[in-house]
């Protein structure tokens, strides 16, 4: 197909050490990419009121604005998309013209057939800009909840997307706020993510954020910690002969949870070390030998039906993913190349089945990331409903 797709990722200029992170949107512009589209990457930045403000607007969210586009820039190019970024100021002023220089200005995006916009952040004025505005809801549960108290106001697109299976459904938990939600399984782009071996004595990983806080909603309480998730499993290790290994973003408290973790038995990683580029994300997914993860307790109470961009990537690897239960799916396996657990004891007797059928469930993974996560079959769904 000949179209151009405007990609607006959620803030991968911000973050240059989220390898993982950017993964997340690389795998749809590579997969849209491959469905014969010319692909464009938008970001915002800060713009500039006057001279003034040169000085202070130059530091954007701690960093330096300009090593932040520069840094994407090549972690773009490395990929294909050289050519791809285009800014857009988030307070509407005027950019610096040596930043605009960096890239595509909105107007030249917004000459795209569609804005696939994957952050609630973009800004009303951005999004009025496209002649066609699909949204992808990524935070399936937690976005409904916001938008519902007002914490979140999205901007009207035409059509809505959402990576949860019950979101808008009579078995949804959550509001639908008003709006008509279509699921979407979340691509992988299969030939950036081919089956590997693991390397020998390699344990089962996982990429995470430890921290999220809680909140109310309706009278009823729910958490965002992913670290509280993996706190009621810490005793895993004990139950397993499987290695178990976390990177886990912990900055300054890593070596008080590697002292609380590790005598329990498990391995701890600092997550940025693992993952600050796409690259090493990637390598450290590739060696692996499978994937174990607990999710965020909302996304369990929400019962979505939520699976990981991450998870994905292990799956179309080769890698078996023994991953915490979110709620009834139409497709998503209980024990077959990915295990989805509700406790302890389902945990431990996921990795024993892993253990005593490995080739089997290696095969059993990428065939699932194959039959409903290829990033080329879900892009060309989204677009065919998306586009008019």
């Amino acid at each position: 197909m000949s179209l151009t797709v405007c990609l607006a990722p959620a803030n991968t200029i911000g973050y240059p050490q989220g390898g993982g992170h950017l993964w997340v949107y690389l795998n749809w512009a590579l997969a849209l990419r491959a469905a014969g589209c010319q692909v464009l990457w938008l970001e915002g930045v800060d713009g500039d009121a006057g001279e003034a403000t040169v000085a202070r607007r130059r530091r954007w969210r701690g960093r330096d604005v300009r090593e932040c586009v520069a840094a994407l820039k090549a972690h773009l190019g490395s990929y294909g998309f050289t050519d791809a970024l285009a800014l857009y100021s988030i307070d509407g002023q005027e950019l610096p013209s040596d930043l605009a220089a960096s890239g595509l200005d909105l107007e030249a995006a917004a000459r795209a057939d569609l804005l696939l916009n994957l952050t609630h952040a973009l800004p009303a004025h951005v999004v009025r800009r496209f002649r066609r505005a699909a949204f992808v809801d990524t935070d399936p549960g937690l976005l409904q909840v916001w938008m519902a108290t007002g914490d979140i106001c999205v901007p009207p697109h035409d059509v809505y997307f959402t990576i949860g299976e019950t979101v808008g459904t009579s078995e949804a938990r959550v509001p639908d706020c008003g709006l008509r939600w279509h699921y979407t399984p979340p691509p992988v782009f299969l030939p950036a993510w081919p089956p590997t071996k693991p390397e020998r004595g390699a344990p089962y990983t996982t990429v995470t954020h430890w921290w999220g806080g809680t909140f109310e909603f309706r009278g009823m309480k729910f958490s965002n910690e992913k670290g509280a998730a993996f706190l009621e499993y810490a005793e895993l290790p004990s139950k397993t002969t499987a290695a178990l290994e976390l990177a886990v973003c912990l900055g300054e408290h890593y070596e008080e949870w590697r002292a609380r973790l590790e005598p329990r038995g498990w391995r701890i990683r600092e997550g940025w070390d693992v993952s600050g580029t796409a690259e090493q994300y990637h390598a450290y997914i590739r060696r692996s030998r499978g994937e174990f993860s607990c999710a965020k307790p909302c996304y369990v109470q929400f019962a979505n039906a939520w699976v990981s961009d991450r998870t994905i990537c292990y799956l179309a690897s080769g890698k078996p993913a023994v991953v915490q239960h979110t709620g009834p799916s139409r497709f998503l396996p209980d024990a077959a190349g990915m295990f989805r657990f509700r406790s302890m004891e389902e945990a431990a007797r996921a990795l024993t089945a892993v253990e005593a059928d490995y080739e089997r469930h290696c095969q059993l993974a990428r065939a699932l990331a194959e039959e409903f996560f290829d990033g080329r079959h879900v892009v060309t769904r989204v677009l065919e409903r998306a586009l008019p």
